[in-house]
């Protein structure tokens, strides 16, 4: 059985989080990504400071990005992150949806490389501690 590599969080935004048209700022859903990928990422013990200790940095290097509706000052904001590829590189998508209704607001994924932390260098294949992590067979 394949193991369940998503995650859920909540979010709320913040007054902080709004731009002039009082709706959230579209950087800052950059922040509501990163967080639900942190949490699924402790979800396997390989977060950012684990995979340094591993041997391995894990840059984005490509962050694609959907706005479907805006989110709101306090609204409940459900945001899910699943791993979508692993083999030759890190690829998680996004949704967030408003955590009453189940409507979609923004729909993104993220693309990460393993880079050799003792020569910089970038691997064109996922290092094994990776499929280790996730629980996953090596194709």
């Amino acid at each position: 059985m394949r193991p369940d590599l998503s995650c859920e969080i909540e979010v709320s935004p913040a007054f902080h989080d709004l731009d002039p048209m009082v709706v959230v700022w579209h950087g800052h859903y950059l922040k509501y990504f990163e967080l639900a990928r942190c949490a699924l990422l402790q979800k396997f013990d390989y977060d950012y400071l684990q995979m340094k200790e591993s041997g391995y940095l894990w840059p984005i290097v490509d962050l694609r990005s959907k706005y479907v509706r805006p989110a709101r000052f306090q609204q409940k904001l459900r945001v899910a992150a699943r791993v979508v590829e692993w083999e030759n590189r890190l690829k998680i998508e996004y949704r967030i949806s408003d955590a009453g209704t189940g409507e979609t607001l923004t729909k993104a994924h993220t693309i990460q490389v393993a880079v050799a932390v003792d020569s910089g260098e970038m691997c064109f294949v996922s290092p094994p501690v990776l499929f280790e992590r996730l629980g996953v067979a090596r194709a």
